[in-house]
């Protein structure tokens, strides 16, 4: 097997590696096993060394995000594979195998991702479920997880596809198109960083894949809390980023105008569950973009130029719905992925 390296970034994260090491390590012997430390001030780099003294280390001087703490990080780790592990995963058995054999018969396969279900290992995770795709304004969604509606894994989506996107939480990527590509936008912090990567990817004619056969199980909510007002605000301000990024010029002209009146009927929403610090995260997010217009224009040039730079063929748009998410979850009642 060609040179696998399983990279997980950890920020004060001791009872994660404590809890979730022990999986990693009992089913990767196909891969060397690096934690990268994005600056911790808590006793995790002692652990490692104690517990788990062959365990290569990363330390990074100071916590640079999610992002950009792989960025820093992947730059010190030669291999052909990486796989980008959040602290939080539980592994199983062979979970490695079927997709770096898979990546390495079909080259134009960019990153991939397992089955990911949540730690009650019954019901998908939010942040990848069985596959993530994208709809047509831009939001993204998974097989097994429309919006907040979480499946019941019963075999139903066990079937390898093409997808838009693979979850940050377990992505399998070629090193090679990782930093060709520019890698994770630094600026993201944290949150559609892995979405706006695989965009970029599927850009330049590449694939993206979810192999269901391997598995494994996502606590989530490790970098912040989902009733967090902060992960509200980089969710949504993020995703703007990431259209403007990505979409071309013709269809933002229409799209971001749509996007600020759906992104005002979510705060609507949150002014009803009476979350008044999240409606402000959705302001925040959108002056953001206004007052940061110049730096996410020369981005978006950025993003051209690396796409330009690994293009294979035209753009890959398998992974898109069509239609709006929204509508077909709150109008038309489709709240799961095979109803669409």
């Amino acid at each position: 097997m060609q040179n696998t390296a399983v990279v997980i970034l950890n920020y004060n994260g001791k009872q994660h590696l404590k809890r979730f090491l022990p999986s990693v390590t009992s089913t990767s012997d196909q891969a060397e096993i690096w934690v990268a430390d994005n600056g911790s001030t808590d006793d995790s780099l002692h652990f490692l060394r104690q517990k788990y003294p062959n365990i290569k280390l990363v330390e990074l001087p100071k916590n640079y995000g999610f992002a950009e703490g792989y960025n820093q990080a992947l730059k010190q780790i030669t291999a052909d594979f990486y796989i980008l592990l959040n602290s939080d995963v539980k592994t199983t058995p062979n979970w490695i195998t079927p997709i770096i054999e898979a990546m390495k018969q079909d080259p134009s396969i960019a990153a991939a991702q397992p089955k990911i279900l949540n730690t009650d290992e019954k019901t998908f995770d939010h942040a990848g479920g069985a596959g993530g795709w994208i709809d047509k304004l831009g939001y993204p969604f998974c097989r097994g997880r429309i919006l907040d509606k979480r499946e019941t894994d019963t075999g139903q989506y066990d079937d390898p596809q093409e997808i838009f996107w693979a979850s940050g939480a377990a992505m399998f990527i070629r090193a090679d198109l990782y930093h060709k590509a520019g890698g994770l936008d630094g600026q993201f912090f944290a949150h559609m960083e892995e979405i706006d990567l695989c965009w970029r990817l599927k850009l330049a004619g590449y694939k993206i894949m979810a192999y269901p056969q391997s598995l494994v199980y996502h606590l989530g909510g490790g970098t912040l809390d989902a009733q967090n007002p902060q992960k509200t605000y980089l969710n949504f301000r993020n995703s703007l980023i990431t259209l403007l990024k990505n979409e071309p010029a013709t269809k933002l002209l229409w799209l971001f105008p749509a996007r600020l009146i759906l992104d005002g009927i979510a705060g609507i929403r949150f002014l009803t569950q009476g979350k008044l610090l999240h409606i402000w995260a959705i302001i925040r997010a959108h002056f953001y973009c206004y007052g940061h217009i110049r730096n996410i224009a020369k981005r978006r040039q950025q993003t051209q130029q690396s796409v330009e730079d690994i293009r294979i063929g035209e753009a890959n748009t398998t992974g898109r719905f069509e239609g709006s998410i929204i509508w077909s979850y709150f109008v038309k009642g489709k709240k799961t992925y095979r109803r669409l």
